[in-house]
């Protein structure tokens, strides 16, 4: 009698776990049988693996066995911690870890010698590790929507850098490091607690795009100026009276810009002293000539 309410049990539980939620796609792969190098795509040029919003807290033991894999993708999911064992995917090149809740990097990210792209944005990251500036090969780097106030000075050795996102953080100021990254063509520090330029802006010589929006911002350096491959400047939303007399040497602005995405000047929402509110609503060429006509009557 016990005998037999037992498998009565046993086959009802059995009926109930057949009845759950459904599996992840990557753990499901895993339960059925399948290698996990069956989640990888191979591409034209990369070895490719997405767990995109997977609802992962942590990361699957399958993944440190895939040194093949060159781009992979975590982001959106709620990934806490990234292990020592990213160091064994030496072959990457291009990593998202975005839209996670992770507070640090592991120093074995220095180890990923061909990374060219890197998205750590959205996450929870008060510090970078300073062994990322080992990636050398790194033309890439979101770190937006954290909550980080300084940079390792090492970052100046990230000589390939291209394109940095450092804005929605806690900088008072442009780090150093910054300024010795001269193929930088894009640098969005928006929504910081920016409350100058420093002169050495001057030194980022190939800088196309420079936001700067929504900071604290008082006045603009002259030797920014001085960048003459700027195509867009955007100082939205900050708390800036006058602006530089030579600041019609930016020939590269094509306009005054209201869209966000439009290439141009962009100077809304600042206290500008007078008459410059009204010469700005002329355009671009009304404000240049203005100021050029300024600093020769200096």
């Amino acid at each position: 009698m016990g005998t037999e309410h037992s498998k009565n049990e046993e086959r009802r539980s059995m009926v109930f776990l057949r009845k759950g939620p459904k599996l992840p796609a990557w753990e499901d792969a895993l339960l059925s049988g399948k290698e996990p190098k069956s989640l990888l795509k191979r591409g034209l040029r990369y070895v490719s693996l997405s767990l995109i919003m997977k609802g992962m807290t942590s990361t699957p033991d399958f993944l440190w066995g895939l040194p093949e894999v060159q781009k992979l993708n975590l982001s959106r999911n709620q990934l806490v911690v990234i292990p020592p064992s990213l160091g064994k995917l030496d072959r990457l090149v291009v990593l998202n870890l975005g839209g996670n809740s992770l507070k640090c990097l592991p120093k074995e990210i220095g180890l990923l010698r061909n990374l060219k792209v890197l998205f750590v944005n959205m996450n929870c990251l008060t510090e970078v590790p300073a062994e990322l500036s080992l990636c050398r090969k790194l033309e890439v780097l979101s770190l937006s929507h954290n909550c980080i106030s300084q940079l390792p000075l090492s970052f100046t050795d990230l000589t390939s850098l291209r394109k940095l996102n450092l804005s929605n953080n806690r900088f008072v100021q442009i780090p150093l490091c910054v300024f010795a990254l001269r193929s930088l063509d894009f640098l969005h520090l928006g929504s910081n607690r920016l409350e100058n330029i420093a002169e050495s802006v001057q030194y980022l010589v190939n800088l196309q795009i420079f936001i700067v929006e929504n900071n604290n911002i008082r006045t603009l350096p002259r030797s920014l100026c001085f960048i003459t491959t700027l195509e867009l400047l955007n100082v939205d939303y900050n708390a800036i009276q006058t602006l530089p007399d030579d600041l019609y040497l930016l020939r590269r602005l094509p306009r005054i810009a209201w869209n966000p995405m439009d290439k141009g000047l962009h100077i809304a929402h600042n206290p500008l002293s007078r008459p410059l509110p009204e010469v700005v609503e002329g355009g671009l060429d009304v404000l240049f000539n203005y100021l050029r006509g300024k600093k020769e009557h200096n």
